[in-house]
């Protein structure tokens, strides 16, 4: 920032993010009455081919918001508020908790007991082999939700339990209009494209060691442009403040710092390094004892 302060011009909120996250809503409500009459097979196939790149999209919009990038710092129940609605197609309150949880991730990246995306001794010692590895991309939703839960449990806050209410109740409203296969649509295509998928290679591509002394790492593929450029990883732990949209700038601003980092093309490779490299598995992330911040 010292030596090029105009990145301080790219903080602030995204004018576009809300209307493309309204529209990305409304485009699974459509599809939501699509899927009502098909087959179950079919159900499935679009919930993997379609809807789930767009619920997984909107994790990583909900991300974004989280760090009020919708509205703006002065506005953040505003943010809340929007987060709760960008949730309805994932098909399970998500939003709310994501906040709670991801603050502590920026705050202390690696920490032993405090960032909860570090995976469990018993996830590192089980998920060794190549087939026990594909299991655990597999079932990656599953323990990206329930992992907070025995690592740092906090006590259930108010926004939690609107966020319950206002999912729950919408999912019942879809329920009783068009049945059950939109709801399942919805879920399913959530769990499917959040373990393995080719859009969830961000999840090892930005913290998993693939060089020894590097735990941060961008991508710079053309999935960002699905994925709100959370590819801008080691730019975004930088600069969290600054939307999604204009991390390539920042890159493109003070490119010495980054241009001589190791980065990642593609996430479809990273998993099949990931699966088939008996050097990489869940114990590749740094963990670190940090201090809490008063």
């Amino acid at each position: 920032l010292a030596k090029y302060p105009e990145i301080k011009a790219l903080m602030g909120p995204d004018p576009h993010l809300k209307w493309i996250v309204s529209g990305m809503v409304f485009v699974q409500l459509l599809a939501c009455y699509l899927v009502k009459d098909l087959s179950w097979k079919w159900v499935f196939f679009w919930a993997y081919a379609f809807g789930g790149c767009i619920n997984h999209s909107m994790t990583l919009a909900i991300h974004d918001i989280s760090h009020n990038v919708a509205f703006g710092n002065k506005q953040t129940k505003w943010n809340r508020w929007f987060a709760v609605f960008a949730n309805l197609p994932i098909g399970i309150p998500y939003s709310a908790s994501f906040k709670k949880y991801h603050i502590d991730h920026h705050r202390y990246l690696g920490g032993d007991n405090l960032d909860v995306d570090i995976p469990t001794d018993f996830e590192g010692w089980f998920f060794c082999t190549p087939l026990r590895k594909l299991l655990w991309l597999f079932l990656q939703p599953l323990f990206y939700s329930l992992r907070p839960l025995y690592v740092n449990p906090k006590i259930i806050t108010q926004m939690e339990i609107f966020n319950a209410i206002v999912q729950f109740s919408v999912d019942l409203v879809i329920y009783y209009f068009w049945g059950l296969k939109p709801i399942i649509y919805l879920i399913a295509g959530t769990i499917l494209c959040m373990g393995l998928h080719p859009i969830s290679g961000h999840f090892i591509a930005e913290h998993y060691m693939f060089l020894k002394g590097y735990e941060t790492y961008s991508y710079y593929g053309p999935l960002n442009w699905l994925t709100f450029n959370v590819g801008y990883h080691m730019e975004h732990h930088d600069f969290p403040s600054i939307p999604g949209c204009k991390l390539p700038m920042v890159k493109k601003i003070a490119a010495e710092y980054y241009d001589n980092l190791p980065y990642h093309l593609s996430w479809i490779q990273v998993l099949w390094a990931f699966v088939f490299d008996d050097t990489i598995g869940p114990y590749s992330r740094v963990k670190r004892l940090c201090k809490l911040a008063k």
